[in-house]
Formats: C-alpha cells, structure tokens, sequence
C-alpha cells in the first residue's frame, strides 16, 4: 500500500523526512533546506507546520537531528560522490554558475550549513572538502 504525502506521520522526524527531505535530491540540498529551518539567533530549529502538528520541541529535536545525520552523510560521501552531488545541487539554480562559484569562494555562506553541536574535526572536513571542490570548479571553468 502507498501512502499518500497528506498522511500524518507518528513522528516529527519521519514527516520531515516523508513530507520533505526525500523530495530534495541532493544532501547539500537538504543541508540547505535545514540550516534554513536554524534560528541564528536563539540556536532553535524552528518550522511552523511541524510545531502545529508535533509541539514547537518535538520539531526543534526532528529538525536538529535531521540536520546532524544530513551533515554526517556528506561527510561520508568520497569526494567524488559530494562534487556529483553539489554539481546536481548547481544545475537547479538559476544563478550563472561561475558566478555562483566565484561567490560562494569570496562570501563561504556554506559555512552557515555546520551543525551548531558539530566536532570542529568534522566542521574542517567540512569546509575543506567544500573549499577544494568549488577551487576545482573554479579551474575547470577557466581551463
């Protein structure tokens, strides 16, 4: 039997992954999407749909745990899994891509997609990989 999207789900974490994340194709997609849901301000995930249905802390919980497990996958993609999958992430947005590209190198807004409670070992992986992957864009598009 197929469930239908409109269903509710027992868990907050199994509707954001039901109603949302599976229907983003890439993980620095749905890294995106998540850190998005982080109030800067308060640390709080915050998305109002799931607070409705669940209590604001119960989804504050889905959402953060969503975000962590979403980061620790890229970080286990091999290099040239994530370079596949942030190209896929590119090829839906309407910026010029070396622009985007030349961009994100100078402003680094992917430095925002970290989870707060992230080891600093894998906030470098992190922004490491990130940071060869968009210089290796960068030559690609000259050469």
């Amino acid at each position: 039997m197929t469930l239908m999207t409109s269903e509710p789900w027992r868990s907050a974490s199994a509707d954001v992954w039901h109603r949302t994340l599976c229907q983003i194709p890439t993980y620095y997609g749905r890294l995106v999407y998540l850190a998005q849901r982080r109030n800067h301000d308060t640390g709080k995930y915050e998305h109002h749909g799931l607070a409705k249905m669940f209590g604001e802390e119960e989804a504050h919980t889905a959402l953060r745990s969503s975000h962590d497990r979403t980061f620790r996958q890229w970080l286990e993609l091999g290099i040239e899994q994530q370079r596949a999958d942030i190209s896929l992430y590119f090829a839906g947005l309407p910026t010029n891509r070396t622009v985007l590209i030349e961009n994100w190198l100078r402003l680094a807004p992917y430095r925002n997609l970290v989870p707060f409670d992230a080891s600093p070992a894998d906030q470098e992986l992190f922004l490491s990989d990130l940071e060869f992957l968009l210089s290796a864009f960068r030559n690609a598009s000259v050469a």
